[in-house]
């Protein structure tokens, strides 16, 4: 079956931060809070932010995306030994200050391979899109890196109200993508670093699916699971590998 559609994450697969993100919370915490280990920041981070996902997925808690935010930043700095008092009374400076920086090219830079992969792609009359369980300010870092207009549809879990792995936010891109033309959901293939929610979450959703596993510094951000199951699995090592691999797969047809 030839490949039509190619849907991307975006976290870890199309773009990084531009420096860790722990880093980057540390420089904003100093001024106000004090200097934070950073390994504790890193550990604190992580955790706060999978409780978060658990209990309010897809930003659909109450206080929506910039109160849920606000609740990772509060418990990342106390997790990493900030002071709780001094922490409350001064997330009104520290939270817009994290939220700009991580809606813009600021916070965010795209890997080298990507922009000429996106290119590469369209050149093969493919389309290309977005499939993330990012918040809305995913549009703004992407316009702000140019590469919004490779990826259409954007499907933002916080817009749509579902994250992946639900086979909801997959099949709505695909009809989005392909609305005027006739394609089957196995004709689409996504790509992404987690295996649960993107290459099985796809996989489950009816599409083929690629795992990206980046060798050496590029690869540390992705989200890997102690022990992941690998057999069976379709891994690339790069973006170039989905280009190695639409290629190949579209010469039989």
């Amino acid at each position: 079956m030839a490949i039509k559609l190619v849907t991307f994450d975006a976290l870890h697969t199309l773009i990084t931060p531009r420096r860790p993100i722990y880093v980057q919370y540390s420089e904003v915490f100093a001024p106000l809070l004090g200097v934070l280990s950073p390994a504790a920041l890193q550990r604190s981070f992580k955790a706060t932010l999978k409780r978060m996902q658990k209990e309010e997925p897809a930003y659909q808690g109450q206080s929506g995306a910039q109160g849920w935010w606000s609740e990772v930043i509060k418990g990342t700095a106390i997790g990493a030994g900030a002071d709780a008092t001094a922490v409350e009374a001064s997330l009104d400076q520290i939270v817009p200050k994290l939220l700009d920086r991580f809606s813009s090219r600021e916070g965010y830079k795209l890997f080298d391979d990507t922009l000429p992969v996106l290119r590469q792609l369209g050149e093969m009359d493919v389309r290309t899109a977005l499939v993330s369980n990012a918040d809305a300010r995913m549009r703004l870092v992407l316009t702000d890196l140019n590469i919004s207009p490779f990826l259409q549809p954007l499907l933002l879990s916080e817009e749509v109200g579902v994250e992946k792995p639900d086979a909801g936010i997959f099949q709505r891109a695909f009809r989005d993508a392909t609305l005027k033309t006739t394609v089957a959901l196995n004709q689409g293939v996504h790509v992404g670093d987690e295996l649960r929610c993107d290459y099985h979450g796809a996989r489950a959703a009816g599409m083929q699916a690629l795992l990206l596993r980046r060798p050496g510094v590029d690869g540390d951000g992705e989200n890997k699971e102690a022990e992941e199951d690998l057999r069976n699995v379709k891994v690339v090592s790069s973006l170039w590998g989905v280009v190695e691999q639409v290629r190949e797969q579209n010469a039989e047809y």
